[in-house]
């Protein structure tokens, strides 16, 4: 393979002419006979059996070059593309020029921007506070007293805001009873918002054995299309009021729950956890701010190929994450009443901010003359290769050694600018 010329037709957009030698064109022309070969048919011969020869001669000389190319053209053009010192975002066209022994061929490719990123130092980002007061952590011992409380039954009172009501209901249009709208012995959080609106405040105030009815109003968006906007009643019998109660804040409760022995040790503990937890928030925040500061810095003509390249990498690894809970994409798509092209929408917005951050971090490692060494990526595969249990010999299969090199560099690109950040 030589790059035979690289021209710049425009903005990102460079063509590229190759040339392919006779001998690797060769090589693949008769992998594509013999891939072929079994399809043909030559009178006097056995189908599958005729010499490529006869093949050529009855069909033409090209007959065999259009797999032919398809062999041999993406190594050529991965090779031309790294010869022209270029990153290749994307493929637009491939444009045969001749086979006459050698192979020519043209192609338009889409590369990876020069951006500029000025000011990228000193950033000023705002700190959010750390200090631990005494609600938070009542109100984080509370969930916790929550998640270990039991149903009671209440006999000596209506139904309040957030007890749970176990009721009967049947809906009505009119004296009609409508699809979906009845069920038995069902538990309703009240105050849960999981009914249509005004349906739990109907509830609430009356006692356990009443049966009543109620009326709602159905809204203009509900699912339902006979049922948008309709005004209906719902037959409602009351069999039972149930309210949670939440276990005593005392030793016994703390030793049940902890490793600690008296609540103020477990206040304690408790007091150390959220403020953790702040600090971590504090430091996502910060990221976060200086993220944002360096995505508006940045200044250049980006492909919108880069942009649609990070949305299909993104649903790759969707597909990939349902796929290990035993669901594929189209099963996803269509529980939940989407198509693909709605599902790239949503992720468009978050791949132009990767896009945009990981060319400012890769201009800003090249302007701080930041090296990574063979030494350093290897260490990053062995690492790894640990992490996920994985021969580090099939990593280096999986995982591109520059695109590690590049990733390596962009995260010592985002240490170096969180360093220089001004925090207030």
């Amino acid at each position: 393979m030589a790059l035979k010329s690289s021209t710049m037709k425009e903005t990102n957009k460079y063509e590229l002419e190759v040339v392919v030698d006779a001998a690797t064109f060769e090589a693949a022309v008769q992998r594509s006979y013999k891939k072929n070969i079994g399809q043909v048919n030559i009178p006097g011969f056995r189908k599958g059996k005729a010499p490529r020869q006869m093949v050529e001669k009855m069909y033409g000389k090209d007959v065999f070059y259009p797999d032919a190319i398809e062999f041999c053209y993406p190594e050529a053009l991965e090779a031309a593309v790294k010869e022209a010192n270029l990153r290749l975002v994307a493929v637009e066209s491939v444009e045969e020029v001749s086979a006459d022994g050698d192979f020519v061929f043209k192609a338009v490719v889409i590369v990876e921007p020069e951006v500029e990123v000025e000011g990228y130092k000193d950033i000023e980002v705002k700190s959010k506070a750390v200090r631990v007061t005494e609600k938070m952590i009542g109100e984080e011992i509370d969930k916790i007293r929550d998640r270990n409380s039991r149903m009671i039954t209440v006999e000596d009172r209506a139904a309040a805001d957030g007890d749970t009501a176990v009721i009967d209901f049947e809906g009505f249009l009119g004296d009609k009873a409508f699809e979906g709208g009845k069920a038995e012995n069902y538990n309703l959080a009240l105050g849960s918002g999981s009914f249509i609106p005004g349906f739990e405040e109907q509830i609430i105030g009356h006692n356990a054995g009443e049966e009543f009815t109620i009326t709602v109003t159905f809204p203009e968006d509900y699912q339902a299309e006979e049922l948008k906007g309709q005004d209906a009643q719902f037959k409602i019998k009351l069999h039972e009021i149930k309210t949670k109660e939440l276990p005593e804040l005392d030793d016994e409760f703390v030793k049940d729950v902890s490793d600690k022995e008296t609540v103020d040790e477990y206040k304690k503990e408790v007091k150390e956890t959220i403020s953790k937890r702040l600090k971590e928030e504090r430091e996502n925040d910060i990221n976060n701010q200086i993220t944002d500061k360096l995505i508006e810095l940045v200044q250049g003509e980006i492909p919108e190929a880069m942009y649609d390249n990070e949305v299909n990498s993104m649903l790759r690894d969707f597909d990939a994450r349902l796929r290990s809970q035993g669901m594929d994409m189209n099963t996803y798509l269509g529980y939940m009443g989407m198509d693909v092209d709605a599902l790239k929408n949503m992720y468009r917005k978050d791949a132009e901010r990767r896009v945009k951050l990981r060319l400012a971090l890769k201009k800003i490692a090249k302007l701080e003359e930041i090296v990574v060494t063979d030494e350093d990526v290897e260490a990053e595969f062995k690492a790894l290769s640990e992490n996920y249990g994985v021969d580090v010999d099939r990593i280096k299969m999986l995982v591109d050694a520059e695109d590690q090199r590049d990733d390596i560099a962009v995260q010592r690109a985002m240490d170096m600018v969180r360093k220089s950040a001004s925090v207030k």
